[in-house]
């Protein structure tokens, strides 16, 4: 038996242990770094992940540390006795050795694997195993419904109290599109129920949870969520504190490093959040551009029909329209000055990004007509309405304030770096993913008031020295790295207004 003390240390979805190399049982058990162990006391059993350490400040020989997430898991006090041993060997890895040999899986495999993660059974090796291997032989339909339902009944899952429950999401890769958060309280305002659970980023500078907390608390608990959703039809709140879908997120800590984000496990992340969350009815927005996350045609269509696959098979009520990806939505790239974009929107100030209040008014009008009171094409013009009557801003402080209010600050980082043109022309190409890999070198999304505010769009006429984008930074470092990758490629083209890429039709 040895004690148990509190590391201090955030490992974020890894349990992780300590055990001094002079340890008895470390040389009696035959234990090494990164075995896994099991950790048990008062009929509590959990996994982790050993480190062995040398310094007896972290733990002394007759301690057992545990690292922040693995001692909040035991839930007992420090110097409790607990006893230790070497874990099971995980059952479902012959499952994903087998992927990684190409082969299919089966539902049960899918539903070993995601119990296998819950439990923290699996080290990030071994889960970068297994996403690799969904990305390098891929998953078919019925393995991505097969990880779907897993990932689903991996959690708990939210009932509402309603016929119609509306969701949105979009897939996306387009820096700024942030039309979720002016969405969601014009459904609201309508009458409709949307709670909104949204991941953290995982490639990009911004999800809507991390703008969505520079207004707000986003980390709610399943009570205060439908707390918050009884009384204003909504929320915008982080899905990882509800626990729905709880594999999903710890697969995102491991593919946020590696920057994957393979299609059949984009497919069953967005979709197991849905149905945890309670959605009937769902609208998928998958922008098409030349540097989007999705860049052709045939691409969105063929993801489309899986979609419309995954949701007859799921029972869902499912819609995806494809929009326009050729560039940024919006001005703003990184959570602060998204947050700033859409709260001028939802304030019908004059200077609004009038592309993001576009975008979000046929969204929200295609939700609305989910609503069997609501015509076909009546759902542009309810929109517009409840947004410029002032509706919409009521709902969404509405949601702010039961949620928890922060004193947001919409003032950009205190590093400023100003891009210009190099030549006279038009502004013919934006390059989205170079935009987005510099506002992420800048800080965003950790440092909510770093990132890029643009000046310039496609098919704006520019003169040598006019300003394209200033980047923001809170620390010297990033400023360094994100302004050596702007100089390397500033991610716009300039040339002849006949070559500017064309848009995408709204389909």
């Amino acid at each position: 038996m040895l004690k148990l003390k509190r590391v201090a240390i955030d490992t974020y979805h890894e349990n992780v242990a300590f055990l001094h190399r002079n340890c008895e049982l470390y040389r009696a058990e035959g234990f090494q770094a990164l075995s896994k162990i099991s950790i048990s006391a008062n009929g509590t059993r959990i996994h982790a992940v050993l480190n062995v350490v040398d310094d007896e400040h972290i733990v002394s020989p007759n301690q057992l540390g545990l690292a922040e997430q693995a001692f909040v898991q035991l839930d007992m006090d420090e110097n409790h006795l607990v006893s230790v041993e070497h874990a099971e060997p995980s059952g479902s890895m012959d499952a994903v050795r087998r992927k990684i040999n190409g082969e299919r899986l089966s539902l049960a495999d899918f539903h070993l694997i995601t119990d296998d993660i819950i439990d923290n059974r699996y080290s990030r090796m071994e889960m970068a195993a297994f996403l690799v291997a969904c990305a390098q032989s891929g998953l078919d339909r019925e393995e991505t419904l097969y990880l779907t339902q897993a990932m689903t009944s991996s959690g708990k899952q939210m009932r509402w109290d309603a016929p119609l429950v509306a969701d949105k999401h979009c897939i996306g890769g387009i820096p700024g599109n942030r039309t979720t958060m002016i969405i969601v309280p014009i459904v609201a305002a309508h009458g409709l129920m949307i709670p909104k659970t949204s991941s953290r980023a995982i490639t990009s500078p911004a999800g809507t949870a991390d703008t969505m907390a520079v207004l707000s608390e986003v980390n709610l608990s399943p009570q205060k969520m439908h707390e918050v959703v009884n009384k204003t039809h909504a929320c915008l709140s982080w899905g990882g504190r509800a626990k729905l879908a709880p594999a999903d997120d710890i697969l995102i800590s491991v593919e946020r490093p590696l920057g994957i984000d393979s299609e059949g496990q984009m497919l069953a992340s967005i979709l197991s959040k849905k149905l945890a969350a309670g959605a009937t009815h769902l609208l998928i927005d998958i922008p098409v551009g030349p540097t989007a996350k999705v860049r052709h045609m045939n691409q969105a269509l063929r993801l489309r029909k899986m979609f419309e696959y995954l949701g007859d098979r799921l029972g869902i009520h499912l819609e995806v329209v494809i929009t326009d990806g050729s560039q940024p939505i919006g001005n703003g790239i990184g959570p602060a000055l998204e947050a700033r974009d859409v709260m001028q929107v939802l304030e019908n100030q004059i200077n609004a990004p009038a592309d993001l209040k576009q975008k979000a008014l046929r969204l929200a009008g295609r939700i609305l007509e989910f609503d069997p009171d609501v015509r076909g094409g009546q759902g542009y013009a309810i929109a517009r309405d409840i947004l410029e009557d002032g509706r919409a801003l009521k709902k969404m402080n509405e949601i702010i304030n039961l949620q928890g209010p922060v004193n947001y600050n919409f003032s950009p980082a205190k590093l400023c770096y100003e891009v210009n043109a190099q030549e006279d022309g038009v502004v013919i190409k934006i390059d989205n993913f170079q935009l987005a890999k510099i506002a992420s070198r800048a800080g965003a999304p950790m440092d909510k008031n770093a990132g890029i505010d643009l000046k310039k769009k496609l098919g704006d006429e520019v003169q040598k020295g006019d300003l394209l984008y200033r980047i923001y930074a809170e620390f010297p470092a990033d400023f360094k790295f994100a302004t050596t990758l702007a100089n390397e490629n500033t991610g716009y083209s300039i040339g002849a207004a006949y070559k500017v890429t064309q848009s995408y039709m709204e389909i």
